[in-house]
């Protein structure tokens, strides 16, 4: 899977957010801002072949029900879908 959009995943102020680059900066205005398991799915988005594999990549690094971990997989997909970055 691959990312549509440039971005940079960077702590500010000990927090977690995605700022735009590139070309993606001129047209994306603000900052996205991320919790550890938003972290673990950017940095694992593009390793994995589809959502199923991602999803395994969660349920191996945390100890979380499957039915919790899909939703809020699918919860920061969405909010990546929203911003036309996958």
């Amino acid at each position: 899977m691959k990312f549509k959009k440039e971005f940079m995943l960077r702590e500010i102020v000990g927090e977690t957010v995605l700022i735009p680059t590139g070309e993606t900066a001129a047209h994306f205005n603000g900052l996205i801002s991320v919790n550890e398991l938003g972290r673990f799915i950017w940095d694992n988005y593009e390793k994995a072949e589809d959502e199923d594999e991602l999803l395994s990549f969660i349920l191996e690094e945390y100890e979380v029900e499957r039915d919790v971990a899909k939703a809020d997989l699918d919860e920061f997909l969405q909010i990546l879908r929203d911003a036309e970055i996958i």
